[in-house]
């Protein structure tokens, strides 16, 4: 297996004992990282919500309910896919989970159907039923992992870190101009000073400061842009010390076929982001998953679904912002992620202290964004490394699946025109990367025996790249 690339100095060098992805760090450390991945996420978290709101017609505090509920969950989601629970939940992975994006466009449109506000029990009614179905599927769906060898698997993680290249653009420079996104000339400078403080940090410095590069440059972002006018925390007064979850805060949960159809397919699609994105960090933390493994990750999106379902939230999945966290700080255990979701429990329950990580500057986040984006991207460039491309039909497999996933990332409107349970699966880049790389591969490399399937079987098993005129195989870089 090879290795994200790290700074020298982490915890990955440490003595060997327990393997790096278990190893518990000092407090302290546990604290900043977690701190960190926390900041990562947080405007990925909270924008769900926030979407959907206003969408469907909710006020000021509910949508701040929708806020503390959506952090909550994720919070206890986190927790339990890093520390893991019995046999049944957590892929025991430095995995953050936060609300699916994929859930936006079904959950305003049901909504919408059923009368706005009122509309919601229907909602929460389907995703009760879907969670519960996930979890009943979480098993047999982990078992097609096996047809997610190194050429699948690098091309979806490719596409994670390409699909999300739109989202710190939109931090970055916020102010439509017709249609687009032009930049302020401020905003871009606080986005590459942070971006320059991350590549300083790195280079000049090793051990813990170098590992938390991209929290310090968040900080020195966040100061730059307060001398410049451009950081506001008036928010700040307005808003509680304590709240909790309100159960069924919007009625008791009604339901109907289609919602619940709908939200089955948007479980399923979740399932094939979280199967990516864990891949992804498994590639990182040198562990490889059995469908055991998948199984109790899925198993926890689908639990986190029917928990959102009576508290007012989402369906989480693995957070790709934080997989690129995991790769460039080399951070691999799993207990970090652990005090992230603590601490989001605790922003849940906390509105006032959640405020103060919302109200940093979006230029701040979309500058450290943009280097995390990246680094999923290299890790799928990486995890493609070691696919066989001579004398197969390889390198069309990842060229079409990659052209049909960035559709929807470079025009997201291209699908309007089709049916919505249409544009639930093949409007999300990911999940369109993972059905057509995944048909794809099985077409030309498991039926009919495929053209080079020893050479392909190699490159899984053991981790080799083919390279020289013969085509002998070297041994990929530990």
């Amino acid at each position: 297996m090879s290795v994200s690339a790290a700074t020298p100095g982490s915890e990955r060098e440490a003595p060997t004992g327990a393997p790096a992805v278990d190893r518990v760090l000092p407090a302290h450390k546990l604290f900043i990282f977690g701190l960190q991945h926390l900041c990562i996420m947080y405007a990925g978290a909270v924008a769900v919500p926030l979407i959907v709101g206003p969408a469907i017609g909710l006020n000021a505090l509910q949508i701040a309910t929708l806020v503390s509920a959506d952090l909550l969950v994720s919070g206890i989601a986190t927790i339990i896919q890093s520390a893991g629970i019995s046999k049944l939940f957590g892929v025991r992975l430095p995995v953050v989970a936060g609300a699916t994006f994929t859930v936006l466009n079904p959950m305003i449109i049901i909504a919408t159907q059923y009368g706005g506000v009122h509309g919601l029990p229907y909602v929460y009614g389907a995703m009760m039923v879907s969670g519960a179905a996930g979890l009943i599927l979480a098993k047999p769906f982990s078992m097609i992992v096996r047809f997610f060898p190194p050429l699948v698997a690098g091309t979806v993680i490719c596409i994670i870190g390409l699909s999300l290249g739109g989202a710190d653009i939109s931090l970055i420079a916020p102010k439509l101009v017709h249609g687009a996104n032009v930049a302020d000339v401020t905003n871009v400078v606080i986005a590459f000073i942070v971006v320059l403080s991350i590549i300083v940090i790195s280079r000049l410095f090793r051990g813990f400061i170098s590992q938390i590069a991209v929290l310090l440059s968040i900080v020195i972002g966040t100061i730059v842009a307060a001398i410049l006018g451009r950081a506001h925390f008036g928010n700040l007064g307005s808003v509680g010390w304590f709240g909790g979850p309100h159960i069924f805060r919007f009625g008791d949960p009604k339901f109907a076929a289609a919602p619940i159809i709908t939200m089955c397919i948007v479980m399923l699609v979740t399932f094939t982001e979280s199967t990516a994105d864990m891949l992804a960090v498994g590639e990182m933390v040198e562990k490889d998953l059995t469908p055991n493994d998948l199984a109790r990750g899925l198993a926890t999106d689908a639990l986190s679904a029917f928990i959102a379902s009576f508290t007012n939230s989402f369906p989480d999945t693995a957070f790709a912002e934080n997989v690129g966290l995991v790769g460039l700080t080399g951070i691999r255990s799993r207990w970090v992620v652990t005090v992230c979701g603590v601490l989001l429990v605790i922003l849940g329950l906390i509105p006032k202290v959640g405020q103060i990580i919302a109200d940093l500057p979006g230029p701040v986040i979309g500058g450290a964004a943009t280097i995390m984006f990246s680094m999923v991207t290299a890790v799928g460039i990486q995890t493609l490394h070691k696919a066989s491309f001579r004398n197969n039909d390889n390198l069309l497999i990842v060229a079409i699946s990659l052209a049909v996933g960035l559709v929807p990332a470079f025009d997201p409107s291209f699908y309007d025109g089709f049916p919505k349970d249409f544009q639930v699966i093949f409007g999300s880049s990911i999940t369109a990367t993972v059905i057509f790389a995944f048909v794809l591969n099985i077409v030309f490399n498991h039926w009919g025996g495929g053209r080079e399937e020893s050479a392909v079987q190699l490159a899984i098993d053991e981790g080799a790249v083919f390279a020289g005129p013969a085509g002998a195989a070297e041994a990929g870089t530990p």
